[in-house]
């Protein structure tokens, strides 16, 4: 690392944080409440070794489950905290030289009223009867492993970093298989040991927890329970968990994959020039994953292709701040927590599907990220050839690593010379639940002309109890021609209780500050944000479950202070028992624009001094219907004209192997020199023979580019962790009378084959 970029760190910080990481203890035994639960004595499961195999059809019939009795005594989360779950749940945790098994009985007083309507690999199980299983392999009260199925079998799985985020589109080699019977239904889920990372030795303790959603009754219980203050993520507070003992596993050599990959593909492209008509070709790479520990994986990659990839969802943006788009591409998926930054957006995807409306507090992040993959490979919205890459990701005792390295191809038709992209993250576990980390970045060919540009920070997150975390990061950049104003920093505290919470903010980014790997969604400015928050539980209403009142204070300055934006912001959100919300917020806004800001297609707003309130009232439809999703009306006063939006984004419950999700956005705006109607529409749709066989298909009209896309995508995982696709793409133009004509179009074929030691 070059000693200049420690020109960007004032001293005093740099050495203080540097020796709180390298001298604090990994752990500290605190009170119950203050941080850290392992205070009190958790709760202790005994894991089973099997000594006959299980056949797995999910139906529990095997001696096992009459020999060996089951844990049970699931606690709400939702609605009643506390008291015992309604619907019993009986869970059997056993093993082998390989693999570990989780099987459970949902028992069910109403069977007929499940919900079960979702089979696609990573669907939105959220909406659905569920189970979900989290294991803490590290037992570091931080990350881990989550997978989830529901009644039908479906699969969803992801990566847990840090307690409050997680990766959903990171995907591992498991099965599952459910039953359903009178009585409820069943599952047994199998995860092989080397699709997991976890400490060397034989002798496991892991953290283990269990969720079961009741979504018929809208109840939430869990083996280990968890406060109803984290709300919607308390599954990822791996500090809850039980304690998993009896892990006594096989020595075995640390893990490697072999991954190659054959494509073909044919392209149109009649914008190019010169055009090109169905040009055919054919590729190979290959991904190579192997440990140097257990929980140290290194991942190398060589002609990398990215085919089989999900087209991005359109976005209107009439706002100052850029868009963000999550990282689709499997070699920046797993181990993605490690490299996030200042609790910046990272990149990672939603993994589809819709869900409840969570509490608020959450400002819109303007948090710059120093490492943002889509950097990557992409360029303008098209691809730039990688030609090799290495990553080294994972845990070292307290300390989380990341190590990454990737050489792009010269791509001259987006003028993007080969590039060299560099990361190095660590993060070191402090106080409990608390740590310290640092990062920097590295590009051979900086954004903004000649020379690199690099970028260095160190940040902190301090849980100090079960509801109060406070973060900070001091970050700084370097790349030729600039000089000044070149450093980015935040301080952040977060309150999180169940009937009271506050956020408060202070983020500032220099003019200069650049982090060319990275995603700035504003420049030059600094933030000042508060968030208030009241929301009691109705317990004796038989109709609302929760109200919640919030109000926040969102204030942007130049950096001469000078005032660019200010959103005063008022809202109640009541929650109902059957499962639907409701949501009316008032916004009042004041804008000072020193440049024009362009909105629409031949909208642009002049400098000046603005101020426009509006009003938005959105209605979420729970899952027990028939159409579920969110039903939103915007309407108000805009840059000295108006602006009326309707937003609906919803589910057709079809059942499970039909999937049908309609979506319009209609933004209206009059303003005083001009109007314009910017639409979205489209909708995913989806036919699911078995969760590893599916079509799945997006269709987006979008009207600001005149423009119609489809992407239709068939995937079979003909062995768990080997893929067969085919993929249709293209693009048509919509600037002209009749049926909209063709821009590009392309049809790939793509198949992996994983060999495992």
């Amino acid at each position: 690392m070059s000693t200049s970029i420690w020109r960007y760190v004032p001293s005093r910080l740099a050495y203080t944080l540097l020796a709180l990481a390298l001298c604090a203890p990994a752990s500290v035994t605190l009170a119950q409440g203050s941080g850290n639960p392992e205070a009190e004595p958790l709760r202790t499961l005994r894991a089973i070794r099997l000594t006959t195999a299980l056949t797995l059809d999910g139906r529990l019939d095997e001696e096992t489950y009459r020999t060996i009795p089951p844990i049970g005594g699931f606690i709400q989360q939702e609605p009643l905290e506390g008291e015992p779950a309604t619907e019993r749940t009986d869970v059997w945790v056993t093993y082998d030289d390989t693999s570990i098994y989780i099987s459970a009985r949902c028992w069910d007083t109403h069977p007929e009223r499940e919900i079960a309507n979702e089979m696609r690999r990573d669907g939105n199980l959220q909406q659905n009867d569920n189970l979900a299983v989290t294991i803490d392999t590290f037992l570091d009260h931080r990350t881990g492993f989550y997978f989830q199925t529901n009644p039908v079998g479906g699969m969803r799985d992801q990566q847990i970093n840090n307690e409050r985020n997680a990766n959903l589109d990171w995907n591992a080699v498991w099965n599952v298989r459910s039953a359903r019977d009178n009585d409820g239904w069943t599952t047994e889920i199998v995860i092989p040991f080397k699709s997991l990372r976890y400490s060397a030795g034989n002798r496991q303790q892991w953290g283990f927890n269990v969720r079961r959603i009741v979504a018929w009754k809208n109840e939430t219980s869990f083996l280990a329970p968890i406060p109803a203050s984290f709300g919607g993520r308390a599954i990822f507070a791996m500090a809850f968990s039980a304690l998993l003992v009896d892990l006594d596993l096989p020595e075995s050599s640390p893990p490697l994959e072999i991954k190659p990959y054959l494509t073909t593909a044919l392209n149109t492209d009649r914008r190019a020039t010169p055009p090109v008509a169905n040009d055919f070709g054919a590729d190979a790479g290959l991904d190579l994953k192997f440990g140097l520990t257990k929980g140290l994986v290194a991942d190398i990659t060589v002609n990398t292709d990215f085919a089989q990839v999900e087209a991005d969802e359109a976005q209107v943006n009439l706002t100052r701040a850029s868009l963000f788009f999550p990282e689709k591409r499997d070699l920046f998926l797993e181990g993605q927590g490690i490299f996030g930054f200042g609790g910046a957006p990272q990149g990672g995807g939603g993994g589809g599907g819709i869900g409840p409306l969570f509490g608020g507090g959450a400002a819109p992040s303007l948090v710059p990220s120093l490492f943002f993959s889509r950097r990557i490979g992409l360029s303008d919205g098209g691809a730039v050839p990688i030609r090799l890459g290495g990553r080294l990701a994972g845990r070292a005792g307290a300390y989380s690593v990341g190590l990454l390295n990737i050489q792009t191809a010269e791509a001259s038709e987006r003028a993007q010379p080969a590039t060299n992209f560099t990361v190095v993250r660590l993060q070191r576990d402090i106080l409990g639940r608390s740590s310290i980390g640092l990062i920097t970045t590295s590009r051979s060919h900086a954004l903004s002309g000649s020379g690199s540009n690099q970028t260095f920070g160190v940040d902190t997150s301090l849980v100090l109890s079960d509801i109060v975390t406070v973060s900070s990061y001091y970050a700084g950049s370097r790349t030729p021609g600039i000089t000044n104003d070149d450093r980015s920093y935040q301080a952040k505290v977060d309150v999180v209780g169940n009937r009271y919470g506050f956020n408060a903010e202070h983020l500032s980014v220099g003019a200069g500050f650049t982090p060319d790997i990275g995603l700035l969604r504003r420049r030059a400015f600094r933030r000042t944000y508060g968030h208030l928050r009241f929301s009691p539980r109705l317990r004796s209403s038989r109709t609302v479950r929760q109200l919640w009142w919030d109000a926040s204070l969102d204030y942007l300055t130049d950096r001469e202070g000078r005032l660019q934006s200010r959103q005063g912001l008022a809202s109640l959100r009541i929650d109902l028992n059957n499962g639907d919300q409701m949501n009316v917020e008032y916004s009042h806004d004041d804008e000072v624009l020193d440049t024009p800001l362009t909105v629409g297609p031949g909208a642009t707003i002049h400098i000046g001094t603005y101020a426009f309130q509006g009003i938005n009232a959105l209605y979420y439809l729970g899952p027990q219907r028939w159409l579920t999703g969110r039903i939103s009306i915007d309407h108000g006063t805009f840059y000295g004209g108006q602006r009326t939006a309707f937003n609906m984004t919803t589910i057709l419950n079809l059942g499970a192997r039909f999937g049908v999700e309609p979506r319009i956005r209609i933004d209206r705006v009059t303003l005083p020199h001009t109007e314009f109607t910017s639409t979205l529409a489209g909708g995913r749709f989806s036919f699911t023979m078995t969760p590893r066989l599916a079509v799945t298909s997006l269709v987006q009209y979008n009207s600001n580019t005149e423009s119609v896309s489809t992407n239709v995508r068939f995937r079979w995982e003909y062995i768990p962790g080997s893929d067969f696709y085919i993929v249709y793409s293209d693009n048509r133009n919509t600037t002209m009378s009749g049926f909209p004509t063709l821009d590009d179009r392309s049809v790939a074929v793509k198949i992996t084959r994983m060999l495992r030691r």
